[in-house]
């Protein structure tokens, strides 16, 4: 996201559009997206649909993990409020449907040794039975994996004035109940050119950044050393490109300046005015001399603080550029050999650049970057635009990095203060979860703009709690979600009228059914747009509504062998819990009851 107030928005609408048509024709040769189709022909239903055993009642009882992800083998431990169990609570670890272990609770606090195998998502589930009749008092997704790169999920921390420890702990301990497993740092330095001041070999103890806000040294190393206690990555942001006025006096060559004409008459610089203490002015990403300037600049700021990487930023298209020969210079080609000359130089630090539109993505999924990141603006405004750039991303990478969206939801009412719009955001998680990627949204206070201190916009207590059960869900059904697979369309429907099925893309008026073969198991993402009012993701002005909840509809599903177990999973119920349904099997035709769905339901069926 451009360091930037709204000004930083890509430039070229022009560009931005070709893009689109570029993209668009690569997804439909590349990956297959097929067309919509409704799944009002399945088979014919058996005469029996099955009915299931009733929802467990929910307490929602306050649980934490004391880490957001865990190496295999290592402790994991447990806070619950244990003076809201009952006597005869206890907790079963779960790898998507299947119990791996369970044990009594009996403290508040207890721990569970995470399985060996790398790269698994657990939910761990706080019950107990009373009657024959089971109640959920607690749910917590665990992520066991080595490495955060697999699964990212990206928070931010975008202001550093003094704060207590008390003050930065409250921010990484609720981003760690999310399990964000990376901080970008945004606007934490100085000038671009030269991020962390210094006097002589000690760095400044505080500094301006552009807006001319102070920033505390001591609060950046407190945010870092607080994310690390977390198991968190803290990652350093820049621009790849940007100095400020007068570079050259603090040994920026001119000859590494991008020129907007063959003469080198005019640089190019985005312009910028009070408060802002510069304009910003690019240089070439492809000159070896800016390269091993801006190294030896980040060599300076990890031997001062413990950033475990450099998140790099970028402005979009800038249109006709030049070198400062009188070449042109297409910008775009150069990231890919900027990123890998920083990760050469700094092999053991994390690297990843914002997309800003998707420009320039594809040289970055050819780099050594870590995973994919891309802030989506216009015109990539539908649900359907989110779906295709993941799956575009996936693609670029052959399916070897997964992808991170900035995307802002609620932009216009970010202007004011207000609230956002519940359904605005969760509709928006809902398919970008579902698709297999994570959303850049959780820091200080929700995001809404890509000026990371805008704080305008804030959560009422529902979206609150349902973000904690839509983290803990990305996290416990991680393999299914992010861990490879290959979307495809599935025949379903309902037969007792309770819903008008079709397969994605989505649209008004309908629930959209997302396929995903994972191994033997079929995954059928069911998202609610029934009585939508947008299929416009950002929804500027807020009006998307809450899907009304649809219960017991009995479904048809056509497979293509014999089926073992069916079962399901919803963020919107019982804290994301699965649950084994019964189903009957007449030929190639599969009919089970979904007990509930509201904005998105996860099924699988197992061969």
């Amino acid at each position: 996201m451009p360091a930037l107030p709204p000004v930083g928005r890509p430039a070229s609408n022009y560009h931005i559009m070709t893009s689109k048509l570029f993209w668009s024709c690569l997804l439909v040769l590349s990956i297959g997206l097929g067309c919509k189709e409704s799944n009002s022909e399945a088979d014919p239903t058996p005469v029996e649909v099955p009915a299931n055993s009733g929802t467990p009642a929910y307490g929602n009882v306050a649980i934490s993990t004391d880490k957001a992800a865990y190496a295999p083998g290592s402790d994991v431990t447990f806070t619950v409020d244990f003076s809201k169990l009952p006597a005869n609570a206890k907790v079963r670890y779960k790898y998507l449907n299947q119990v791996v272990s369970e044990a009594a609770v009996t403290a508040s606090t207890w721990t569970w040794k995470a399985p060996a195998t790398d790269f698994r998502g657990y939910l761990a589930e706080v019950f107990s039975t009373a009657n024959d009749t089971e109640t959920i008092h607690a749910t917590i997704g665990v992520d066991v994996s080595s490495d955060w790169i697999k699964f990212p999920r990206y928070g931010f921390v975008s202001k550093f004035p003094q704060l207590n420890d008390a003050e930065v702990n409250a921010v990484t301990t609720n981003l760690n109940r999310h399990h964000i497993n990376g901080i970008q740092f945004y606007d934490w330095h100085n000038k671009h050119h030269m991020p962390l001041p210094m006097n002589g070999s000690i760095p400044a103890s505080t500094w301006k950044d552009i807006i001319n806000r102070d920033i505390y040294f001591n609060t950046v190393e407190k945010y870092i050393s607080s994310a690390h206690g977390f198991n968190m990555k803290a990652m350093q942001y820049n621009l790849i490109y940007g100095a400020w006025d007068n570079a050259e006096a603090d040994g920026v060559s001119r000859e590494w300046f991008v020129y907007k004409d063959n003469t080198r008459t005019n640089r190019d610089f985005h312009p910028l005015g009070s408060p802002f203490l510069s304009n910003i002015y690019l240089l070439d990403p492809s000159s070896t001399g800016w390269q091993q300037y801006l190294i030896n600049q980040n060599k300076k700021v990890y031997q001062a603080l413990a950033f475990d990487g450099f998140h790099m930023d970028q402005l979009g298209n800038r249109g006709t550029s030049y070198k400062y020969d009188g070449s042109a210079l297409n910008l775009a080609s150069t990231f890919k050999p900027f990123i890998n000359a920083v990760k050469a130089e700094a092999p053991n630090k994390y690297a990843v650049l914002n997309a800003v539109a998707q420009y320039g993505q594809q040289g970055i999924a050819e780099s050594n970057a870590d995973f994919l990141y891309t802030e989506v603006w216009s015109p990539f405004d539908t649900y359907n635009d989110l779906a295709n750039l993941i799956k575009q991303n996936n693609t670029l990478s052959n399916n070897t990095k997964n992808t991170v969206l900035a995307a802002y939801v609620n932009y216009d009412l970010s202007k004011n203060a207000g609230f956002f719009n519940t359904p605005s955001v969760l509709m928006t998680n809902a398919v970008i979860f579902a698709f297999g990627g994570s959303h850049l949204e959780l820091g200080e206070h929700m995001l809404a703009n890509e000026y990371f201190p805008n704080s305008n916009l804030v959560m009422k207590q529902d979206l609150k709690n349902a973000m904690v059960n839509y983290y803990d869900f990305l996290v416990a059904y991680q393999n299914l979600l992010r861990d490879g697979g290959t979307f495809n369309n599935v025949t379903l429907s309902s037969t007792n009228g309770k819903m008008s099925i079709a397969n994605w893309p989505a649209s008004t008026g309908a629930v959209a059914a997302i396929g995903k073969q994972v191994g033997t198991n079929q995954v059928i993402h069911l998202i609610n747009f029934k009585n939508a009012k947008t299929q416009n993701w950002r929804d500027n002005t807020g009006i998307q509504t809450a899907p009304l909840q649809v219960k017991d509809s009995k479904l048809t599903f056509t497979a293509t062998g014999t089926v073992k177990k069916v079962w399901c999973a919803s963020p919107d119920n019982i804290g994301g819990a699965s649950r084994s349904l019964n189903f009957t099997q007449n030929g190639n035709s599969v009919s089970f009851t979904l007990p509930e769905l509201q904005y998105w339901s996860m099924i699988v069926v197992e061969y």
